[in-house]
C-alpha cells in the first residue's frame, strides 16, 4: 500500500521489491548483506536515506537512538551489524549542535 500512488503510498515503487504476495521491501533489504536501495554514502563516514520523506513505514517507526531522549535498540542493533558502535546521548548532542551550526 505505501509503495502504491492511487492508495495514497508515497515509496518509490521502483524500488522496492516482492517480499510474498501482499507484501513489499525496499530492494537491497533482503541481501546476504543487506543494504537498503535508498542508502546513498558510506556507511560510518557519511551516509543519508536518499528518499527520506518518502520512507516506508519500517523506517519510520525505527528512530536514531537519542532523537527523543532514549536509545533506539533497533538503531544500535543496525549499527553494530555495520561495525559501528551504538550511538550515545553525546553523539546525538554534537549532531544537533553540528546541524544548528550548518
Amino acid at each position: 500500500m505505501e509503495a502504491d500512488a492511487s492508495l495514497g503510498g508515497q515509496v518509490p515503487p521502483e524500488l522496492t521489491e516482492k517480499l510474498d504476495p501482499h507484501r513489499l521491501v525496499m530492494r537491497g533489504t533482503q541481501a546476504y548483506q543487506p543494504r537498503c536501495v535508498a542508502l546513498e554514502g558510506t556507511i560510518g563516514v557519511a551516509a543519508r536515506c536518499g528518499i527520506h520523506p518518502q520512507r516506508p513505514s519500517v523506517c519510520r517507526d525505527v528512530p536514531p537512538s537519542w532523537e527523543f531522549g532514549e536509545p533506539s535498540p533497533q538503531c544500535d542493533k543496525g549499527r553494530v551489524t555495520h561495525g559501528l558502535p551504538p550511538l550515545t546521548l553525546e553523539d546525538w548532542v554534537r549532531y544537533r549542535e553540528a546541524s544548528a551550526q550548518a
